[in-house]
């Protein structure tokens, strides 16, 4: 299989990350969110059923109540959670309104998919909300979970909720958008003759040693959560694009099967 496969993709997952929706100064990146909009409603419009995975309840939380840093404990961290995802939310239900869709929140603990009721009633609300045309933004429920806080780790961060999610619901595709434009085999930022691979087949423990382990002031994630992700949907047979969210229109170029971020593509 080939970039060319991705033209096919039907079902596609999306995963936005913190980095992608606030600046390095802490403000939202409200032209960003308005063109990410308008590419998944021009998406759903054509035929295909887009779930977006958005992390930034933290960083959304911490701007709204204008705190320079994460918080270390957890109930502040819950809080801070709890207060940035009704904005974060607030803020796509504005954008995604501009071009005539609706939004659904969902918002995943761990204990959902380890009950085999649960997990059918997820994928159920799933199955209705794609066949209304309405738009599934999923989050993990920070606001009550601790498990991507700083103490101990389940979903871990939104790469790995992604790719479950993927799972879940029977992806085609799942796309990573993230502040680089692609898997690199060193920092593309301080190494001028870094490579960007463009298309994977396999994760091997050489190319987990490339992506380090380091997120950011807001985030949880990093390359190496990417990379995991990227090793979990190709084991069940799907297609994975780690790319830059800088413009989001890119997606479109992508999906016509062009040599932008790194492709992951099963063998067979």
């Amino acid at each position: 299989m080939h970039r060319d496969s991705l033209k096919d993709a039907k079902r596609i997952v999306i995963k936005v990350g913190t980095n992608s929706l606030m600046t390095s100064t802490n403000n939202i990146r409200y032209q960003r969110i308005d063109r990410l909009a308008y590419v998944i409603s021009s998406l759903a419009q054509s035929g295909k059923e887009v779930i977006l995975v958005s992390s930034g309840a933290m960083g959304v939380g911490c701007a709204q109540l204008n705190l320079p840093k994460r918080p270390k404990n957890i109930p502040d961290q819950q809080a801070v959670a709890a207060v940035g995802q009704v904005a974060l939310m607030n803020t796509y239900a504005r954008f995604f309104s501009y071009y005539h869709k609706s939004v659904a929140q969902i918002l995943m603990t761990r204990d959902v998919i380890d009950f085999h009721d649960s997990l059918a009633n997820l994928k159920n609300n799933f199955a209705s909300l794609l066949k209304h045309q309405i738009i599934p933004i999923v989050n993990e429920n920070d606001a009550i979970a601790v498990d991507e806080m700083d103490h101990k780790v389940r979903f871990g961060d939104n790469d790995n909720l992604s790719a479950l999610v993927a799972s879940i619901v029977e992806a085609d595709l799942l796309i990573l958008l993230t502040d680089v434009d692609g898997f690199y085999d060193a920092n593309p930022n301080t190494d001028p003759q870094a490579h960007r691979f463009s298309t994977i087949h396999e994760v091997n423990a050489d190319y987990l040693a490339m992506a380090g382990d380091k997120g950011s002031t807001f985030s949880t994630g990093g390359m190496h959560s990417k990379l995991k992700a990227a090793a979990k949907t190709l084991e069940e047979g799907r297609r994975l694009v780690i790319m830059s969210s800088e413009e989001p229109s890119q997606i479109f170029d992508v999906l016509k099967g062009a040599d932008i971020g790194t492709a992951f593509i099963p063998k067979n």
